[in-house]
């Protein structure tokens, strides 16, 4: 018996496992290349978030961490989406931020409960807030329907939002409040921050690669021990 008929045995299961193998291996080598841009992502967010924040500009970026100064418009508070913290029910109190020079920003101040007896502390006059840069979304085609009447919102919409509260015109994006515990409404701590588990798809698309390499080097062997 001649080795030639032999490996031809091989031939047509090598071409079935190599394309397999090959896209296999592009996706673990593609969310290694992600897992490293998710990294460096997450750096830089640290890196934001220890750093001093700056004055807001005229178009900031979002997820910026910038500082503010106006007015909060408690008069036309409103309620922004549910959050259950525990077994408290509850949602983000939403206050304008009136500008002398500048339209108003719609502004997170935080975590409040649904119901509670607890004060809502409700600063008067001048005051500079901290926090990130929100950007304005779409409603989504599921998203729950706001009730405008009743000033509760589910999307955040700046311009949708605005023009319930009855203001003219606010700025395309929010300002969530950054800031530590001290009653309420609870604000943020950090800056918010995308999950990074591309390692496990890694191990997951190159261990499969492996194994599939594996499966067949001991299907091949047993195979070229067969009789012709």
């Amino acid at each position: 018996m001649t080795g030639g008929p032999v490996w031809r045995r091989l031939l047509v299961p090598v071409l079935v496992i190599l394309p397999v193998l090959a896209v296999l291996v592009a996706l673990g080598t593609w969310q290694v290349q992600r897992m490293g841009w998710k990294t460096q992502l997450l750096a830089e967010i640290a890196a934001a978030e220890a750093s001093p924040a700056m004055p807001i500009p005229a178009n900031p970026q979002p997820w910026t961490k910038v500082a503010v100064t106006g007015r909060l418009d408690h008069g036309r508070e409103a309620l922004l989406g549910l959050e259950v913290r525990g077994p408290v029910l509850g949602t983000h109190l939403l206050v304008p931020l009136l500008r002398e020079d500048a339209p108003p920003i719609l502004v997170d101040r935080g975590w409040v409960p649904l119901e509670s007896r607890l004060p809502i502390a409700r600063p008067e006059g001048l005051v500079t807030l901290e926090g990130y840069v929100r950007p304005g979304e779409s409603a989504g085609l599921f998203a729950a329907t706001d009730d405008t009447a009743g000033r509760r919102f589910y999307s955040f919409v700046p311009e949708a939002i605005g023009a319930a509260l009855g203001l003219e015109r606010v700025a395309p994006y929010g300002l969530v409040v950054l800031g530590a515990a001290n009653g309420l409404p609870d604000p943020a701590r950090t800056l918010p921050r995308p999950t990074n588990s591309h390692l496990g798809y890694v191990i997951t698309w190159y261990g499969l690669a492996l194994s599939l390499l594996g499966v067949f080097a001991v299907w091949a062997r047993r195979r070229l021990k067969d009789p012709a």
